[in-house]
């Protein structure tokens, strides 16, 4: 399934238009606010869903390799979050249902975590 197909099944704000990165094709997702955890467990290529809106968030994404991250429960990064994200090409998506909704949507999309 494609990003951009994920973000319009979710009803997903699109906060990094300027990321070419819709068809993206996202098999595997993973959800955590501890940002050791997605380090060392994320899936390359996957979704991240987090509630967690700083920078590190963006650091910790591109270096799990992660081609998106989904703010959960209305939550939005800074401005300058949002252009480190768009500087280093991960897209980044906001939602307003909470992440325990978002990931259960995800995955009766066919959307698995990296173990399934």
């Amino acid at each position: 399934m494609t990003l951009d197909e994920i973000a319009r099944r979710l009803a997903l704000e699109n906060l990094t238009p300027e990321v070419a990165s819709g068809a993206a094709e996202i098999t595997t997702g993973f959800a955590s606010d501890l940002l050791s955890d997605v380090l060392a467990n994320a899936p390359s290529g996957g979704v991240l869903i987090t509630v967690q809106v700083h920078l590190n968030v963006v650091a910790v994404a591109v270096h799990a390799d992660v081609a998106a991250v989904v703010f959960a429960a209305g939550r939005r990064p800074e401005e300058s979050v949002r252009a480190k994200a768009a500087q280093e090409g991960i897209a980044l998506l906001a939602s307003t249902e909470p992440a325990f909704e978002v990931v259960g949507r995800l995955y009766a999309m066919g959307i698995r975590g990296r173990h399934a």
